[in-house]
This record gives structure tokens, sequence and C-alpha cells, in this order.
């Protein structure tokens, strides 16, 4: 990845998410260096260590600061997996931010599982991982790609289909774990 992101920006960026969660997006957003810059970013919630909520943005869009504020409020009131977080989860949320690098197309054996994230399309079907997924799973390659294609909607191999198109990608990930 490309660029780094000091202490400060860290907390300005988990400080934002946190408030965007229990308050709405603030007016005045945290500006300067990478902050203003676009990147693709993730948000991730955790409640008592289980996963409660991970929206994202693959493109980068906005300011950095915007697609955190924003991904902070979809993964908590609009991941479809979980019912909104309540006023009453919100001291036991813990956050992690996930700043993508660009995406770049590439062939199965190009990812390393831990390193890259990555991103499987075919025909209308999409799915994806962070990086950190394959480590915190404990898989391999193939099966990094066996349960993206899982994810995805897809049985497993369409990786190998005709049409099917991967990216890999990095990610700066940091939290308040």
């Amino acid at each position: 990845m490309e660029f780094t992101l000091g202490t400060d920006e860290r907390e300005a960026l988990l400080s934002l998410a946190r408030e965007a969660i229990e308050n709405g997006i603030p007016a005045k957003l945290p500006a300067g260096g990478e902050l203003d810059r676009p990147h693709g970013a993730f948000v991730t919630l955790h409640r008592h260590g289980r996963l409660r909520g991970c929206i994202g943005r693959m493109l980068p869009g906005e300011s950095l600061a915007a697609t955190v504020a924003d991904m902070a409020r979809a993964a908590a009131y609009g991941d479809p997996r979980f019912p909104p977080v309540s006023p009453q989860e919100f001291p036991e949320l813990e956050l992690e931010i996930s700043v993508l690098s660009p995406m770049e197309r590439c062939g199965p054996g190009d990812i390393l599982p831990g390193v890259h994230g990555v991103l499987l399309s075919l025909g209308h079907r999409t799915g994806v991982f962070l990086p950190q997924v394959a480590t915190e799973q404990g898989w391999d390659r193939e099966r990094l790609l066996t349960e993206l294609c899982g994810k995805a909607g897809l049985p497993p191999g369409s990786w190998k289909a005709p049409g099917a198109e991967l990216s890999r990608f990095t990610a700066l990930v940091f939290g308040e774990r």
C-alpha cells in the first residue's frame, strides 16, 4: 500500500466512525492529508468478539473521512445480515477500519491469503473478502477462493469459470481493539 496514516489520523477516523454511528454524520468532517483523498474503505463492527456489521465501498469516491462516516452508519444500520444496532449496544461495539489500496486484476496465483483481499465477479454476482478474513479463518488460497464463491452465491470452483474476474487489493487495518 502506498500510503500510511499517522496515529492522529487513525484516531480521528475511529472517533468519526463512532460519532457517525451514535449521533449521525457530523457536519464538519476531519480534514487534512489522506483524510481528504478518496479511498475505498470498510468499517467492521464487533460486539463481544462477534461480527455485528461490516459494510464498505470498494472504489474511491468521496474523501476517506466521508467514506468512513458513511460506511460506519451503513455497517451499524444497513447490513442486511443483522438488525440495526441499538443505542444500548453502543458501548459494547468495537470498531475496525480497513482503508483499501486500488484494485488490480489478477490470477488466482497472485493472491496471497492474509496479504491480499480479493474480489470475485462473475455475471451479476460478486463477493469480496478483506485481507484479514483469510488469516482470521486460517484459510489457504484454495479455501479462500472456494469460500469467496459461496459468498458471491456461486457454486464452488466458479472462480475458474470462463468470464470470472479476480481482483486483489491490500488494506491498512486498524481498530479500537
